[in-house]
């Protein structure tokens, strides 16, 4: 979709591709509605009952906003958007010649949901425009008169657009405070721009969000485990697949539910949507952390002997490269426009595989091996296994927006399918060759035991660490603009924010010099929180949601999977705790 912002701050799409657009749109929603009535389940469907695909029509224009959506966190929809998706970035201001069109194209995306106040504020142009407030009022009786066609190549000032334009080709940014109106948050009427995804653009965005630095971690997963732990990660696999399924029935059964605070708004009201909010951002906390100490430790083993002394004080070669990183990433964590960043870190998905497969070239090509064939089982492990295969599957709080931006889609349970099992063959793949390579000597990232003498070696950690640079800032945005929605509405500054966000960076940095234990950390995030966002949480939704049309096998399974959930969830906690402690000593 063309599109560009105007001196207004709001987006209106090209007047050559007006009017098609609109016919598409319009086609698009009768398709939909059949679709929500079930014509289009055939083939497509997921093998339940027709009682959950029934649910009522999604918020359209000229609808109400949906209650969930006007609860905090209202920015989860757009940050986690942002935060997963593979599209590139916009191009249309290359064309523009306006400042303000350059500067202010992602505030218009990623603040809306804030008040009006702010975002007015912090979308202001560059330059000052010379528009007196009589000139507003005459100019908007004019378009008021206009017919809508010759509307259409005028800019809007601080009104609506009547309802005979388009809906979701605008976003609307009032500048009146007299007139403002509360923003509404997720509809399926705005122009998101990551709307209307293909079943491959749906994929990839699933594959990008599940293959990150947990593929680091597989091989000590399996030295942990033994060989047959890689039976765990197949179960969890499954069980991942079928809880994104009953994510999507959730979504389903009542209207305006698009996120996964929705779901839990819907399921155990307001305190279901702060406690699934609280533990959706704690995840995405922990993720920075982990980048950060990920950083470190690599640097670390290409720079063993830096060191920086200050007076009496000495900061080794990880205490030193935390602290390089966290001046990196902090600037990235203040801008405005994080599209460039959405863009560059789509490669993560490109990034794993690079790593794989120079792990399989250091042991095929240059046959570096180990002399012990490894452990069958190993039994006292098996808990910390539990915790990192688990995180390798920490992607439920972003399927929900992946659902609700597909075009198609009664073709989610194939997409989550087909994301999970590519997933699962990358994990297992660096688990295998990464254990058989270095055995009972296998660190908590496989990159440390590489030689560092080989090529394939070098490309592979300077992937490892060029990858999270551009992701934590993109990770730590949807808890920042959670954070930035409490504050007062005379606090929302932009000073103000950035102080806010680099605070949590600093955080960040003091967690990860305190615990810098890669693999245990990423075992306690595995069993602590993502058997809940994956496991727990799911069935408990669906099963408060849908209560009365489950059938007496669907609450079997639900139950059993929320008691495995908790099994590992606590057994795993409390072995990640106890070896941290244990390191500690």
């Amino acid at each position: 979709m063309k599109s560009s912002v105007s001196d207004r701050s709001f987006l209106i799409d090209s007047d050559d591709d007006d009017e098609e657009e609109q016919e598409q749109e319009d086609a698009g929603a009768v398709e939909e509605g059949k679709l929500r009535r079930g014509d289009d389940d055939g083939g497509g469907g997921d093998g339940s009952d027709s009682s959950s695909s029934c649910g009522s029509p999604r918020v359209g224009p000229g609808s109400q906003p949906s209650s969930y959506t006007q609860q905090w966190p209202q920015s989860y929809r757009q940050s986690i958007d942002i935060y997963s998706s593979v599209q590139s970035p916009s191009l249309s201001f290359l064309g523009t010649p306006t400042l303000s069109r350059l500067s202010n194209s992602f505030l218009t995306a990623s603040f809306r949901g804030k008040p009006p106040e702010i975002i007015s504020g912090l979308l202001r142009p560059l330059l000052p425009t010379t528009d007196s407030a009589d000139d507003e009022a005459h100019r908007q009786q004019q378009q008021q008169q206009e017919d809508g066609a010759a509307a259409a190549s005028r800019k809007k000032s601080s009104q609506f657009l009547p309802p005979s334009r388009k809906a979701s080709s605008l976003h609307k940014i009032p500048e009146d405070r007299r007139q403002q109106k509360p923003l509404v948050v997720g509809r399926h009427d705005e122009a998101a721009p990551y709307r209307r995804c293909s079943y491959t653009q749906g994929v990839m965005n699933g594959v990008n969000v599940l293959c990150g630095v947990g593929v680091l971690s597989t091989p000590y997963a399996v030295k942990q485990g033994g060989w047959l732990g890689l039976l765990i990660l197949v179960l969890l696999a499954l069980l991942a697949w079928y809880t994104g399924i009953l994510l999507k029935r959730c979504l389903d059964s009542k209207e305006g539910l698009e996120t996964y605070p929705d779901i839990g708004h819907a399921a155990f009201g307001t305190a279901g949507r702060i406690v699934i909010s609280i533990i959706l951002y704690m995840e995405l906390y922990a993720c920075c952390i982990e980048y950060l100490i990920l950083e470190s430790d690599n640097l670390s083993k290409v720079f063993p002997n830096a060191h920086l002394t200050i007076g009496t004080l000495t900061l080794n070669s990880y205490v030193l490269f935390a602290i390089l990183t966290t001046l990196v990433v902090m600037p990235t964590t203040w801008l405005r426009d994080l599209s460039g960043l959405s863009f560059i870190s789509a490669g993560g998905v490109i990034a794993s595989i690079v790593v794989v497969c120079c792990l399989f070239w250091v042991g095929l090509v240059d046959h570096v091996e180990a002399r012990d064939e490894g452990t069958a089982l190993n039994l006292p492990g098996i808990p910390i296994a539990i915790g990192l295969y688990g995180y390798c599957y920490s992607g439920h709080g972003v399927f929900p927006n992946i659902y609700t931006s597909m075009k198609k889609r009664n073709q989610f349970p194939a997409v989550i399918f087909t994301c999970i099992a590519l997933s699962t063959v990358l994990y297992a793949g660096a688990a295998i060759m990464g254990y058989k390579m270095f055995g009972e000597t296998t660190e908590s990232q496989f990159t440390l035991n590489l030689p560092p003498n080989l090529m394939a070696s070098k490309i592979a950690v300077w992937t490892t660490v060029t990858n999270p640079i551009t992701k934590y800032a993109l990770t730590m945005a949807p808890l920042a603009l959670s954070l930035e929605e409490l504050l007062p509405q005379n606090k929302q500054t932009y000073p103000n924010i950035v102080m806010l966000r680099s605070a949590l960076v600093l955080s960040s940095l003091i967690v990860a010099i305190s615990v810098p234990f890669f693999g245990l950390v990423m075992s306690l995030v595995g069993s602590f929180l993502t058997m809940f966002v994956a496991y727990i949480l799911p069935c408990a939704c669906f099963l408060a949601i849908l209560r009365r049309t489950v059938n007496w096998y669907q609450v079997l399974l639900c139950l059993f999977i929320i008691v495995v959930g908790l099994c590992c969830a606590g057994v795993g906690t409390y072995s990640s705790l106890s070896k941290i402690i244990q390191n500690y000593k």
